[in-house]
């Protein structure tokens, strides 16, 4: 499996993507990412380099989104000054569930987050979806806090607030790297 840079043209591609995993986690019990997530702000994110696509052959077997900018609210001023990365909307295509590719994106955005200098891999976790947050926690992750207050990215009240972070390290993650080379932290 190869892992490389999202691009404009991938944009559609994504959100079905994500309505995907919407309707899955639905399913589940969860009312995690039922709100449509605007196609102009992830077009944003895939022309800063920050999106990254997780390719089986021609299929599209997972996401994610790393980048330095943390989501305003979250962390404190004194956390803001490590250096660290943050992980968003990390989806696994359901055909390929059950492959730890989840394991395998966290284990390269912390192997890219060491490369660039990050003291931290952070994310911010569903605040009512306790099956992810328990996920994270068997990937490394320490609990930091849950935040309720402020507003979502893509409008509405707060609901991914559980924060965790682990050291950024290199890792072994089994991917074809084909990415440019991150981002010196300054």
């Amino acid at each position: 499996m190869r892992i490389v840079p999202a691009q404009p043209q991938d944009v559609s591609k994504l959100l079905a993507f994500r309505e995907e995993a919407a309707a899955w986690l639905s399913r589940l019990g969860t009312d995690q990412w039922q709100r449509p997530y605007p196609a102009d702000k992830l077009l944003k994110t895939v022309e800063a380099g920050t999106v990254f696509m997780v390719k089986d052959g021609g299929a599209t077997a997972g996401t994610i989104t790393l980048t330095p900018e943390a989501e305003a609210g979250l962390w404190t001023d004194e956390e803001l000054t490590e250096p660290s990365l943050f992980i968003n909307k990390l989806t696994v295509a359901r055909t390929h569930a059950g492959q730890n590719l989840g394991g395998r994106l966290l284990d390269w955005a912390g192997d890219r987050a060491y490369r660039a200098g990050a003291k931290w891999l952070r994310l911010d976790a569903w605040t009512t979806n306790a099956g992810l947050q328990e996920y994270y926690l068997r990937h490394g992750f320490e609990y930091v806090r849950t935040v309720v207050g402020g507003e979502a990215v893509n409008g509405g009240p707060r609901v991914s607030g559980w924060l965790a972070q682990r050291p950024a390290r290199p890792t072994e993650h089994g991917f074809v790297d084909e990415t440019p080379d991150p981002s010196p932290m300054a």
